[in-house]
């Protein structure tokens, strides 16, 4: 039972400390929409989408409204499109991405994940097919966000995958560059992607899961800096303890707004991801948190230990107060939507091989990076090529949102606005990798993969 201290902790958390549930996400599996004919398959995948989602706006507001709750997004999840598009015979999946970004549209969401491909061992003719439509689809909407799974630590890293991806990510940025690159920001290249992440752009409905389900993302940087600020000159053992029962706290109000959803919606209730998402807004930066610890800056010698405690401890809180943490749960770093990222990489006090470095111990990996817009996409494919490494070796979930910003150097500004925030173009190592990218074929699983 929650009890009256409980509930005022929650309110002051709300109140003063940007507490908030980030996203309603809503899996729906699309897999029954699958046709040789393009026009039906994606007329289904319409009809589907606002039939299963039509009431999940309005149950999040109604939620919101009674319990006091912020929820900032509403979101959808669909298979991975490169499957649902396999049989059909058309060249271009970009009528699926319109599709899917008419139904976000019709159902009021936020945004929409799925239009993904898995191909960490290997590509079909959907996955080749939906890779190609990437620049496209993301130039043709707004809503729709894409990811590509290139490697996972049983299957080792498909290097030509990593290598389509760097062109790909080049080609997104010039189709949009009237808007600085942001197709970029809705495109994540993945090893160890997970099925049940409510997050964007990385989200999509995993083949293991139900018809429908309700995943739920819960954020509170601001609440654990609050925590922190009173335990200064506190030993490491007492700070690791004060962030567990902070995420107890802030896990347990997600689990709750995601049973009343799921019970509303008559859907199965998920996961609680409960991820460390900072936004923009000053207090409700992961770096903050890092700099409590005792480090002038994110960025110096430190900095990758104490995020190693932070993302522990915030799982373990996690797991005490429920019995269904998935996604990723941990703390992400992403540098646009960082306050405290953002003010350490303009005063280029973090650098990408430091954030390299921070990723070996997080929940995901290069996050919403803007990069010069003259870098070669080889180079893009190295270092997915290097994140991918540390994410297959270490069996964890690596990520990679890269932004060429069309016309930027180093030193200039990227606004996205909203929670996307704005981005310091970051130096990148000018050193070629062409021919490493060149060789393809894959990078095989490291030994420990041989678990049966």
């Amino acid at each position: 039972m929650i009890n009256n201290r409980e509930i005022m902790q929650t309110i002051e958390m709300i109140d003063q400390q940007h507490l908030d549930v980030r996203t309603i996400t809503m899996g729906i599996s699309l897999r029954d929409c699958a046709s040789e004919d393009i026009k039906r398959s994606c007329g289904k995948v319409y009809d589907k989408i606002c039939r299963l989602a039509g009431k999940l706006v309005r149950t999040g507001e109604e939620i919101e409204a009674e319990f006091g709750i912020p929820i900032v997004n509403k979101r959808i999840s669909v298979t991975p499109i490169a499957m649902v598009g396999e049989s059909c015979t058309s060249r271009s999946f970009v009528p699926f991405a319109m599709a899917l970004d008419k139904a976000a549209r019709e159902v009021g969401v936020n945004f929409l994940g799925g239009f993904s491909a898995l191909v960490h061992k290997g590509f079909t003719s959907g996955d080749e097919r939906l890779i190609e439509s990437i620049p496209e689809a993301l130039a043709q909407t707004e809503l729709v966000c894409s990811s590509v799974n290139v490697g996972t630590t049983r299957a080792g890293i498909n290097m030509d995958a990593v290598r389509k991806m760097g062109i790909v990510i080049k080609d997104t940025a010039e189709l949009t560059k009237d808007r600085a690159g942001f197709g970029c920001a809705k495109l994540v290249v993945f090893c160890n992607a997970v099925e049940d992440n409510p997050f964007m752009a990385g989200a999509f409905h995993g083949v293991g899961e139900p018809e429908c389900v309700i995943n739920v993302g819960v954020s509170g940087p601001g609440v654990v800096s609050h925590a922190l600020r009173s335990a200064k000159g506190a030993s490491f053992d007492e700070v690791a303890e004060l962030i567990k029962k902070t995420a107890f706290r802030i896990t347990r109000m997600g689990q709750l707004v995601a049973q009343e959803a799921s019970q509303r919606l008559g859907v199965p209730f998920g996961v609680v991801d409960l991820s460390l998402a900072p936004t923009p807004a000053i207090g409700d930066s992961v770096a903050d948190i890092l700099e409590l610890m005792g480090l002038e800056s994110v960025g110096a010698a430190g900095t990758t230990a104490a995020l190693a405690l932070l993302n522990d401890a915030v799982k373990k809180g996690g797991v005490m107060a429920s019995s269904h943490v998935g996604g990723l749960s941990g703390a992400f770093i992403p540098v646009s939507e960082d306050a405290g990222m953002i003010r350490a990489a303009k005063s280029g006090k973090l650098t990408i091989e430091k954030l390299e470095a921070m990723t070996c111990v997080c929940s995901v990996g290069l996050d919403m990076i803007a990069v010069p817009g003259d870098t070669p996409a080889d180079t893009l494919s190295g270092i997915i090529a290097d994140e991918a490494a540390i994410g297959m070796v270490n069996n964890k979930t690596t990520a990679v949102r890269l932004i060429p910003a069309p016309g930027k150097t180093v030193g200039d500004v990227v606004d996205f606005g909203g929670l996307l925030g704005s981005a310091p173009v970051m130096p990148v190592n000018r050193c070629s990798q062409a021919e490493f990218v060149a060789r393809g074929g894959r990078i095989p699983a490291p030994l420990h993969s041989l678990r049966n």
